[in-house]
């Protein structure tokens, strides 16, 4: 039987300002991507979010970002290497501290935001993450983008690289996310993400923006938390995979 894992963005709240349902979220998804208080997410959120993950055994993993708050975590942050790797490495050291304070742990790595998206193709921040993790000392697999610059360079580095699709995004023919700035880059139609997502999980394939099909190999799906009718989507994708066979567990 094919398997995949299903993660979410979580811990993204901040004082008294919520972001998403993460506890509802946590009935659908394998794995969570724990905010690091870099751009979202304070030190009682993550340490709650860590405590309902583990409760309700979803794997714990460090969404790591650019040090922007105001941004969310959306700008691209024009630092040093040395600097973004010290970054990312401090975000895994809380996180650490505490998923353990939750009986959990830390078992893999997700940027975030505008970091995710520019080590696709900066080799120099690319680098600077790996080089955090690996001084973390874990050797975490690191879930990235299918071609992405910094996913050769984890392999590279012997960690375990590993491929994700994105559900409620649209892409353009070559693979790559329509832009936010776009008007069609979030989906929101719950039956057809679902069946994309299962031609995902069987085929290895998804039908881009223009109506084509593109190959698309991926160990997991994100389901953002953030949008609207998100806990609504992730319970039918699930649903959906898990009656076209396809059983959910977490790649780590």
């Amino acid at each position: 039987m094919p398997f995949i894992d299903l993660n979410s963005d979580v811990g993204e709240s901040f004082g008294n300002w919520t972001m998403g349902d993460d506890a509802a979220i946590f009935a659908s998804v394998s794995s969570a991507n724990v905010a690091c208080g870099f751009h979202a997410g304070d030190p009682s959120t993550i340490r709650q979010t860590c405590k309902d993950a583990a409760a309700a055994g979803v794997t714990i993993g460090a969404h790591v970002g650019y040090r922007d708050l105001a941004g969310f975590g959306r700008r691209f942050v024009d630092c040093s290497a040395s600097e973004l790797a010290d970054d990312v490495l401090y975000q895994l050291g809380a996180l650490h501290a505490l998923a353990r304070s939750a009986g959990s742990e830390i078992k893999y790595v997700k940027p975030h935001g505008a970091l995710y998206n520019t080590i696709v193709h900066h080799e120099v921040h690319a680098q600077a993450v790996v080089d955090a993790i690996k001084a973390f000392g874990e050797d975490l697999p690191v879930l990235l983008l299918p071609g992405s610059v910094a996913l050769a360079k984890a392999e590279k580095a012997g960690l375990r690289g590993v491929a994700e699709a994105f559900a409620d995004r649209n892409y353009t023919p070559d693979g790559t996310l329509v832009s936010r700035r776009e008007a069609n880059a979030v989906l929101h139609d719950p039956a057809a993400v679902t069946a994309n997502m299962i031609r995902l999980a069987t085929e290895g394939t998804l039908v881009a923006v223009d109506g084509s099909i593109i190959a698309m190999p991926a160990d997991s799906i994100c389901l953002h938390g953030d949008t609207a009718g998100a806990v609504a989507m992730a319970a039918a994708v699930r649903a959906g995979l898990e009656s076209a066979g396809v059983t959910i567990k977490s790649f780590a």
